[in-house]
């Protein structure tokens, strides 16, 4: 028969707990694990063309390789429409109910944005706040003690339309074409159907929204 080795891993039971009720050491895990990941950026076709293997002949890269050649041929060249990162825009909840887990979420954020190089961080409670800056530092640790003294409001209320509409005003031209990742438990305190019209126009100006 053959021999199975296997040991036990304490990384398994962060797969079943809240993040919310995780002890120090647990919690120091966790940050390991989300330094581990490797995100890509969701990816956009841009008009430019590029050169490629394959695909649509480039005239012009073509005869230019003639014409350097005295007007011999000189091999076909190809072209295809270019892509680029898709930008990912983060508001995450920082309110009184989404404080526990504000921490992770922020860490998150910072290390997809940090690998994949595109993108901004909102936090939202009783206003809404850019942390795209404090999250620059390479050390998440770092980073997250600069985003929490950028941020005014941690751990109060909420005002998620409130905040929708600062982000729509202000920053509409991140929203346009970027995958909107919005981490709240949607408690909202102010007015509902505000919340209802600028998660609307968010849908409408986004390639897609991610409410986790």
């Amino acid at each position: 028969d053959d021999l199975i080795r296997a040991r036990a891993s304490e990384i398994e039971t962060l797969r079943h707990r809240d993040v919310a009720d995780l002890d120090p050491a647990e919690q120091e895990r966790l940050a390991t694990l989300i330094a581990r990941l490797r995100p890509r950026a969701p990816r956009r076709r841009t008009p430019r063309q590029d050169p490629w293997r394959r695909g649509r002949v480039d005239a012009h890269r073509t005869l230019r390789a003639s014409l350097r050649h005295l007007g011999e041929p000189a091999g076909i060249h190809y072209r295809r429409r270019g892509e680029r990162p898709r930008r990912i825009v983060w508001l995450i909840d920082v309110s009184g109910s989404m404080s526990s887990y504000a921490d992770v979420l922020l860490r998150v954020a910072h290390r997809v944005s940090s690998t994949t190089g595109s993108g901004a961080v909102f936090t939202m409670g009783t206003r809404l706040t850019n942390v795209t800056r404090a999250l620059r530092h390479r050390d998440p640790d770092r980073a997250l003690v600069a985003a929490g003294e950028t941020v005014p409001d941690w751990s109060g209320g909420t005002r998620l339309g409130d905040n929708l509409q600062a982000f729509l005003r202000r920053h509409q031209g991140l929203a346009r074409g970027a995958v909107v990742v919005i981490a709240s438990d949607g408690w909202e305190r102010g007015d509902t159907a505000l919340l209802e019209e600028q998660a609307a126009r968010l849908h409408r100006l986004a390639h897609r929204v991610v409410w986790a």
